[in-house]
């Protein structure tokens, strides 16, 4: 899946640039002018937003073109005091400021995907898709979200996130490429190509046919997830420091991960993890771009949210900024 790119809305020098980077984004998606004009309002009231009410941010984009759907995705991040009434907000002409307040339903109307999550004294993400075909209101059983973030001063991630769906069966990867950088990139996508075209049943599997597919890079740490419908049951396999917890209401199971490299040294023996699914319950996977030591209990009610709001909210809270960063949100409905 696409990575994020990461814009700095810190002060309105770098709306200009801004509004330039994801408007060449979305014109590569080949969306009509109109709407272009509109995606590029919405990032102007995003950024604006953050800017004055918050005291700056960011704002994550990444295109997809996947599922047959294709579109933009903007996920709006402030550490600012946060809004006691989103609702209420969202209505014309109010606002906290002596602005007219317009900005939050201007993107609500002309995104296909809005939502707000804040809490007061923590700040706010907002999320805006806009789909070059608005697909059909459709619950889906499968709920995946990613976000995957170069670190800093680097223009390719060596984080790298793939999922492949099949009636029965989900397999999840994510990796970590050593470093960062374009080495660490060609390392976790080497992984990723093998994994398209890969057969193997289980999860021990396939990491023993990354490692030997991936030989030639400096090498990954990475995780693999299968899910198995028919069983409800979650197999987990990795390698190295990729933190795979399963989590619900009142449980929580973490994963704990063989030591070694794949690519240069794995464990003789590897074998797989069971984990039951049960309703409620989704999967969250963090490369060590995000700290270690994170909690959900912290964020009421924003499991009711679409999964990128939790995964923007873990980034939001502990994401290191040193190294390159990634969460995946898994939840079947």
């Amino acid at each position: 899946m696409d990575n994020h790119r990461s814009f700095a809305a810190t002060d309105r020098s770098y709306l200009a640039l801004t509004k330039r980077e994801i408007h060449s984004m979305a014109s590569q998606l080949e969306f009509p002018t109109h709407r272009l004009a509109e995606i590029d309002l919405i990032v102007a009231e995003l950024a604006s937003n953050l800017i004055k009410h918050a005291t700056g941010g960011e704002i994550l984009v990444r295109s997809f073109n996947e599922a047959n759907q294709s579109g933009i995705e903007l996920i709006s991040i402030d550490q600012g005091p946060g809004i006691a009434d989103p609702t209420r907000m969202l209505e014309d002409g109010m606002s906290t400021t002596q602005t007219l307040g317009h900005g939050l339903g201007s993107i609500k109307r002309l995104s296909d995907t809005f939502q707000i999550y804040s809490q007061p004294d923590w700040g706010t993400i907002i999320l805006s898709r806009i789909y070059k075909v608005v697909p059909q209101r459709r619950m889906s059983r499968l709920d995946i979200r990613s976000i995957v973030v170069p670190k800093p001063g680097e223009t390719q991630s060596g984080d790298g996130f793939f999922a492949k769906i099949a009636p029965e069966q989900v397999k999840l990867f994510l990796g970590d490429g050593l470093g960062h950088g374009p080495e660490a990139a060609l390392a976790v996508q080497t992984a990723i190509e093998a994994l398209k075209t890969s057969t193997e049943s289980r999860p021990s599997e396939l990491i023993r046919l990354l490692h030997r597919a991936v030989k030639k890079t400096r090498g990954l740490v990475g995780t693999l997830a299968f899910f198995d419908a028919k069983t409800r049951t979650w197999q987990l396999c990795g390698v190295g420091n990729i933190a795979t917890t399963l989590k619900g209401a009142n449980f929580s199971k973490r994963h704990f991960s063989y030591n070694g490299i794949i690519g240069m040294n794995i464990p003789t023996s590897l074998n797989e993890q069971t984990l039951v699914m049960e309703a409620g319950q989704y999967l969250i996977l963090c490369s060590d771009g995000i700290r270690s030591r994170w909690e959900t209990y912290k964020y009421p009610n924003i499991t009711k949210y679409d999964l990128s709001i939790l995964a923007a909210a873990l980034y939001k809270d502990y994401a290191r900024k040193t190294d390159d960063m990634s969460i995946v949100v898994c939840r079947f409905n």
